[in-house]
């Protein structure tokens, strides 16, 4: 999902469930990708709104793709409501389903007291296949794909102004580090945080994600590509030191983050070959928040062209490494030291 990718997709959902808020559903609801989290939300929402509790022992039939073939769900989909305005059809797991692509048949002419969610997980529907296309004409179809390590910052920007709320860029940074790419674990921490925070609060603070989410920016990933950036030697070995200390520390968690932030530091002295950018235009083609743009303004005049492209290429070296590779007897917190300590004396 790239950046824009993303943003259009939250969007989508957010349209989608306000809709359903307000009782208004579609006949079809295809919802699909590798990344769980608008998919579960999407049906979850469904599953809340779609019918009142006494009507749903007639109405409501939940099923695995697993234990149920295309003929049982169509034969579902086709029945009419009991003393009910509709009835809700949903299929988890639909990846599961044999003869899934059988259910275009019904979703190319669906009826309009069903609404029907096939939910998949961690797959997709065959774009050039029957059932996508059928879907696409009568319903509702969510492709959630994953963001990359390098988006999570302005997916979790976005998601705090969608709730009437501003995160400082480096607590959205602390936040995406400590929770990965895992959108439900944010959205998790996310709840804890907010419930812990004192009313009418506004902005979110690094201090708020550091007290409420349990991380610490004085040792986290970003806090050391920040001290690479201005070459804070001692500063950048004492974090290295202390990250490799931690008890399920891997070397290609140091290093993929590294890596996209000296890639994203050649991407500057690319641009900047061609003259001085447009305000806010770098940050942009670099995919981070303005605020960022002072550290890769220094990055740029500490790592010259050629240094960064060899620091780049020792990444790649060190990735290697990490993963088992021609690491010899050193531990992987020895091989995070070794690594700082070699970018440090480009």
């Amino acid at each position: 999902m790239a950046a824009k990718g993303y943003i259009e997709t939250d969007r989508q959902v957010r349209s989608i469930l306000e809709d359903v808020r307000h009782g208004i559903f579609k006949s079809v609801y295809l919802l699909m990708g590798e990344e769980p989290y608008y998919p579960d939300l999407v049906a979850d929402a469904i599953i809340g709104h779609c019918l009142q509790e006494w009507e749903k022992d007639f109405n409501e039939t939940i099923c695995y793709g697993a234990d149920v073939d295309a003929d049982t769900v169509i034969t579902a989909a086709r029945r009419f409501p009991m003393m009910a305005d509709r009835q809700l059809v949903v299929v988890k797991e639909a990846q599961q389903m044999k003869g899934l692509e059988e259910l275009s048949v019904y979703c190319q002419n669906p009826l309009d007291s069903t609404v029907l969610v096939i939910l998949m997980h961690g797959a997709s529907a065959d774009k050039r296949k029957a059932l996508y296309k059928s879907v696409l004409k009568t319903g509702v179809i969510v492709e959630s794909l994953p963001l990359r390590d390098y988006e999570l910052p302005q997916w979790i920007q976005a998601y705090y102004e969608g709730r009437g709320l501003r995160i400082h860029p480096e607590a959205a940074l602390l936040l995406a580090e400590s929770a990965g790419t895992d959108l439900g674990k944010i959205a998790v921490e996310t709840e804890k945080l907010l419930k812990n925070l004192p009313e009418g609060v506004q902005e979110i603070s690094v201090a708020d994600v550091e007290r409420n989410v349990g991380v610490s920016r004085q040792y986290s990933v970003f806090e050391l590509t920040k001290c690479l950036s201005f070459r804070e030697s001692a500063k950048a070995l004492r974090i290295a030191a202390h990250m490799g200390e931690a008890p399920k520390f891997a070397l290609p968690m140091a290093v993929a983050p590294l890596y996209n932030h000296f890639y994203r530091i050649l991407k500057y002295h690319a641009l900047l070959e061609k003259g001085r950018p447009q305000p806010g235009e770098a940050a942009r083609v670099l995919g981070v928040n303005p605020y960022f743009m002072k550290e890769y303004d220094a990055a740029v005049r500490n790592y010259p062209l050629q240094r960064c492209a060899n620091v780049i290429s020792l990444l790649c070296e060190y990735d290697y490494k990490g993963k088992g590779g021609d690491a010899g007897e050193a531990t992987p917190a020895e091989l995070l030291i070794e690594l700082v300590t070699k970018v440090l004396n480009y």
